[in-house]
């Protein structure tokens, strides 16, 4: 190589990283709102699962897109300041949770995409018109609501309790519009339900012991923020109480409950991440179809089956996708 190649060449390579970082400056970057109604560390796996769905769609944080990430800690009265924050930001997209979240969203924007994860019923709740054609700002995934899964968790606990005839629900179960699916399941198999509709953190205690003062036989934890928040407050207590429960995701069996039915949550935060690529390249809100969970998976926790003394039925084993502590 004569000087003057060798030149040109070193002028070059000197040029290159001047031009790659021109080339980054030039780059749109993304801002994605991201809120949920529980702590930040609580949910900590449900936001690296979206973020990892996003990096695998080549999607880096730092470089391409920037993550606003919000939280209520468990103070539902904030969901919508934050969701007005976020449309305040003109963020490109807001993924969020269930219907307590939608709703704020929904309320705070009607421009900005929305993209919800675990929504019951969404039709039911007007977020979208269809889940073929939604029609409006939001899409996403919707969680199951139907009255025959709802049989399905009764069922489940009848199992474990043969003579069961009252279930506590818990949760902010009036803010769902699955409830009237539930209470229709729960006639249908026999049971009456003791429903505690707790708000703060600060309701759990007095809503478990007002339950068990009405002899109920089991508990279903309804997934919801607080719920989710206080999963771990609330096996140690069901288990203090001597109740079997169950809940619609595996998370709950994971932080102690007895057992847990649904979808795997992580898996519906990193799918996600495929509407906000879809939503980011120009596709419209209203024009993608809604998606439900099409794998749900039993969870039994039998550190917590030992716990209450109790003995799981060979048939629940068999059909258990995850055995924790077998």
């Amino acid at each position: 190589m004569d000087r003057r190649t060798f030149s040109g060449a070193l002028a070059s390579a000197l040029m290159l990283p001047h031009a790659i970082a021109q080339a980054q400056a030039g780059a749109k970057v993304y801002r994605v709102g991201f809120f949920l109604g529980a702590s930040g560390d609580s949910v900590a796996t449900l936001f690296a699962a979206f973020r990892e769905g996003m990096r695998e769609l080549g999607y880096v944080e730092g470089r391409n897109v920037a993550f606003e990430r919000r939280y209520a800690d468990g103070h539902m009265e904030r969901l919508p300041d934050i969701a007005d924050e976020l449309a305040r930001l003109r963020v490109d997209v807001i993924v969020t949770g269930s219907s307590i979240h939608v709703a704020a969203a929904v309320q705070a924007t009607r421009t900005i995409p929305i993209v919800m994860v675990f929504t019951a019923d969404p039709v039911q709740a007007g977020f979208v018109k269809s889940l073929a054609r939604p029609g409006g700002n939001v899409t996403g995934l919707s969680a199951d609501a139907s009255r025959e899964l709802w049989s399905k968790y009764i069922a489940i606990l009848k199992e474990i309790v043969p003579n069961l005839s009252r279930v506590g629900v818990l949760g902010q179960i009036r803010a769902q519009v699955e409830f009237a699916e539930l209470e229709a399941a729960s006639r249908q198999l026999g049971i009456a339900l003791e429903v505690a509709d707790i708000k703060s953190p600060d309701d759990l205690d007095a809503a478990l012991s007002t339950m068990t003062a009405k002899r109920i036989g089991a508990l279903l934890v309804v997934v919801s923020p607080l719920t989710y928040l206080l999963r771990e407050a609330i096996a140690q207590s069901a288990i203090r109480h001597r109740l079997p429960t169950i809940s619609n995701a595996n998370q709950y069996a994971e932080a102690g409950l007895l057992m847990s039915y649904g979808p795997k949550l992580e898996d519906l935060y990193r799918h996600a991440a495929t509407y906000v690529d879809k939503i980011l390249r120009g596709a419209v809100p209203a024009e993608l179809p809604v998606e439900q969970p099409s794998r749900f998976e039993l969870t039994i926790n039998l550190k917590t089956a030992n716990a209450l003394a109790m003995t799981i039925p060979q048939s629940l084993l068999i059909r258990a996708e995850t055995l924790i502590g077998g």
